[in-house]
């Protein structure tokens, strides 16, 4: 087994489940950053992929220990009965992600295209629609090989940002270094998106070693949280009004003034939001079938992109609903601190105590 698949492929798994709840739009970065300033987000964000290595080093390790690769088996190893509480809010917190995404996927391709928002969603559900229905293989391949494009794509917009007004950002960065609850704000921007951990658990299954899930997680941190860093340091050259923005991305690929980099980084965004909802929706279906197989049954091959279908359907209307400004804003506040108190918590004393007596043994 190669270093990237052992190494790089789960981080890049996580990076594509992040990406589209956690920092695609930017409106998120916004969220949980702007209010600690530019020094401060930044910390902020560094502090976010800490707690990201940590937590999935150690929930990397306690997966392999335990055997426990979809959420289902994973969590009742984990939280025992009370894995039911994670699940009901994964599922809310699942299509809240879903309804950012199909909202921004909506408004993206109707800015490219001048077509009606539900044309874009209805696009968006079919690839992911398709992509599940490929299997877990595949659906690796994909995202961790569109993630090496988006990166791609960030540090080129990054360096067109500074580019064109690298003055601006050195100039907040001077001139407006509050840091503020830069630690808090790392802290739960990590509680949420670590909610998406068992969604990359079946990138994991071929890692044999405590050295090689510990070293995983780690760098799994880092990739995920490296061109959030770069995008909100470009961000900073049109602080604060940027902060405003529905979409802050869209806003400042126009203040880059590059027509092919606009264009080029809309089809990665769309990408970004299939990477992410296939991920969620195949960690569902990976759920679906470990209870199948605790019943000596296979699940359905075409119960995978029914399941998909049926929760996008879900998550449209209340996108068309609320719209994306309101679900991140007042959609996520409360599920982070569910998540943290499920999960991260239980995954740093439950689990680590579990990973090391069983490991031992």
């Amino acid at each position: 087994m190669s270093f990237f698949s052992k190494y790089i492929l789960p981080g890049f798994i996580f990076q594509s489940v992040v990406i589209g709840g956690g920092y695609a739009t930017g409106r998120e970065l916004v969220e949980f950053f702007f209010s600690a300033g530019p020094v401060g987000g930044v910390l902020g964000l560094l502090m976010a992929g800490l707690v990201f290595g940590v937590v999935l080093a150690a929930g990397f390790e306690f997966a392999r220990v335990t055997g426990a690769y979809d959420y289902r088996h994973f969590c009742r190893e984990l939280l025992g009965r009370g894995w039911v509480l994670f699940e009901v809010a994964y599922f809310i917190l699942m299509l809240l992600i879903l309804s950012v995404i199909g909202s921004a996927a909506g408004a993206l391709l109707s800015d490219m295209f001048g077509v009606t928002p539900l044309v874009g969603t209805l696009f968006l559900m079919g690839f992911i629609g398709v992509l599940t229905f490929t299997g877990s293989s595949i659906i690796a391949q994909v995202l961790s090989w569109w993630s090496v494009l988006l990166y791609a794509v960030y540090i080129t917009m990054f360096v067109l940002a500074y580019k064109n007004f690298g003055a601006d950002i050195a100039h907040t960065f001077e001139t407006a270094p509050n840091t503020n609850g830069w630690i808090s704000g790392g802290v739960l921007y990590a509680g949420y998106n670590l909610a998406t951990l068992p969604a990359v658990l079946f990138a994991i299954k071929a890692l044999n070693t405590r050295r090689e899930t510990v070293g995983a997680g780690l760098i799994a941190g880092a990739i995920a949280v490296v061109p959030a860093i770069l995008f909100f340091t470009a961000m900073m050259g049109r602080f604060p009004e940027i902060g405003s923005e529905p979409v802050p991305s869209t806003y400042l690929m126009a203040q880059i003034h590059s027509g092919w980099l606009a264009v080029v980084f809309q089809v990665v965004i769309f990408g970004t939001f299939v990477e992410t909802g296939t991920a969620l929706l195949h960690s569902v279906n990976e759920r679906l079938e470990g209870s199948f197989e605790d019943k000596g049954k296979t699940l359905p091959r075409m119960a995978r992109p029914l399941v998909a279908i049926g929760f996008l359907a879900i998550a449209i209307f209340a996108a068309e609903t609320f719209g994306i400004v309101n679900l991140i804003a007042q959609g996520y506040g409360l599920l982070t601190l569910v998540f943290i108190a499920i999960l991260v918590v239980p995954i740093l004393t439950i689990g680590v105590y579990k990973s090391v007596k069983k490991g031992a043994v």
